[in-house]
């Protein structure tokens, strides 16, 4: 917790570099040793980018920032939509959790259906890929730090 902490001070003092989303196998600078490889196949981006469009996009944007008011819950007492490229929470959970939610959906707190009979567990990791290749180096960096403890 100490060293994501120090990550997100390092973010906002601008003292981590670097921008890039394109999930090319990319160097991520980390504050905990070597720098971490974005290890994304181009195919399986663009696969999930794909099963992103035709599945997800309804609800997450087309380029997954999610719904505006996806942190106040609706008259139904559930959760909107919320972003997936970084700006919200989904890089504060680990690859197992996102593919659960994926699978089995966020009911009853939030409106996401199940996927489990629509798309495989092949898939589902093409979906997560696409997403996370739009995180900022910081965001992933932190992720991938704490998705490691």
């Amino acid at each position: 917790m100490v060293r994501v902490c120090f990550l997100l001070l390092a973010v906002l003092l601008g003292g981590v570099a670097c921008e890039s989303k394109s999930g090319s196998g990319a160097s991520v600078p980390s504050l905990s040793g070597p720098a971490i490889e974005r290890n994304t196949h181009p195919e399986v981006i663009k696969a999930g980018a794909q099963l992103f469009q035709a599945h997800c996009a309804q609800c997450h944007g087309e380029m997954a920032e999610g719904d505006p008011q996806w942190r106040k819950p609706g008259v139904d007492g559930r959760y909107p939509a919320p972003p997936l490229n970084g700006s919200g929470h989904a890089w504060h959970h680990p690859t197992s959790w996102l593919q659960e939610i994926i699978r089995n959906g966020s009911q009853p707190q939030g409106n996401m259906p199940a996927w489990q009979e629509v798309l495989s567990d092949e898939e589902i990791d093409a979906v997560v890929a696409w997403f996370q290749s739009q995180w900022p180096d910081q965001v992933y960096a932190a992720w991938y730090e704490m998705q490691n403890r």
